[in-house]
């Protein structure tokens, strides 16, 4: 990974699950993805059952602005049925319904940071900009990653934000209900928030094939593999020790130590990056085949998801 493309990811951290759905054999690191702070080591955030990626603004760009509780700026409460504080950028900080977009004409409804801090905490309705992108466009926010201000479209939000320039991409929120929600397009599944609190139709991905942006690397998220910033620097080789799923090289998992052959740099570790293989072509394909590898299937027969048959990993036979 290039200095460019770490000093890219810097701000970011993500908190993803991962192998909810291994072997009973196999077991994965905790739930975790980090990426690298400024003095490089790693961070993490998150330690709920489901997560998605969080992004932290550039300390450097101006805070968001909170209202002043002494300003008497708060409408009529009558009025369009709403009760809300106008935000210096547009749009207002009401609570708002990320499934119903509730917000007024014009709006609509993001997650966003109302404390200024670097983590999505509640809602607000933004100004929907004149001329929107759609899920696959790129995009610019405002201020930061979490400012709860873009340039997408109406049920949508920024996306793998870069802190230093503010470019991103546009992704869909879920569509459809907390109990029930749904990606419209099949391509996409729902990643779920660590608290619930808000859900992204983030794109599949090929772990055998890992083909995903440069910087970036096929990963366990939840029950399918999407695309994430590679975080792993000089580490992340075969057999490098490991503690957050990103931080293995493209073709590699952050597993637990058991499942990995004795002598390698992670013994002792938390977890060990380790190979994922293709089914489809044996055990040959396992460095430490001769010390007891095997490519095992990643998911359980009867809970593998859709174009994910030929997925495994290079581990120790339980």
């Amino acid at each position: 990974m290039s200095d460019e493309a770490r000093r890219a990811t810097t701000w970011w951290r993500l908190a993803l699950v991962g192998c909810t759905v291994l072997p009973t054999s196999l077991s994965c690191v905790e739930n975790t993805i980090s990426l690298l702070d400024d003095d490089g080591g790693s961070s993490s955030t998150g330690d709920g059952p489901t997560t998605a990626t969080t992004t932290l603004p550039d300390p450097t760009s101006p805070s968001t602005t909170l209202p002043d509780p002494a300003d008497d700026t708060t409408p009529d409460p009558d009025s369009a049925g709403f009760q809300f504080i106008p935000t210096p950028e547009g749009g207002s900080w009401l609570e708002c319904d990320l499934y119903a977009q509730d917000c007024p004409p014009g709006e609509k409804c993001m997650p966003w940071a109302n404390d200024g801090g670097p983590f999505w905490n509640a809602t607000r309705c933004s100004p929907i900009a004149e001329d929107p992108g759609a899920p696959g466009d790129p995009c610019m926010v405002e201020g930061s990653g979490v400012s709860g201000i873009d340039d997408c479209e109406l049920g949508s939000m920024c996306w793998n934000v870069d802190p230093e320039t503010n470019e991103g991409s546009c992704v869909a929120l879920c569509s459809g209900s907390v109990s029930n929600p749904y990606c419209e397009d099949p391509g996409t599944y729902c990643a779920i928030s660590a608290d619930e609190f808000f859900e992204l139709c983030l794109p599949q991905c090929q772990p055998v094939e890992q083909d995903c942006p440069d910087g970036q690397a096929c990963y366990p998220i939840q029950d399918r593999w999407s695309c994430a910033p590679d975080a792993s620097g000089d580490m992340g080789a075969y057999g490098d020790p490991c503690e957050f799923i990103n931080v293995c090289d493209p073709g590699l998992v952050c597993l637990s130590t058991e499942a990995a052959p004795p002598g390698l740099p992670c013994e002792g570790a938390f977890g060990c990056c380790l190979e994922v293989c293709a089914l489809s072509l044996g055990d040959a394909q396992c460095s430490g085949v001769a010390e007891g590898e095997i490519c095992q299937p990643w998911y359980e027969e009867e809970a593998t998801p859709f174009g994910y048959d030929d997925v495994g990993v290079c581990a120790l036979a339980s």
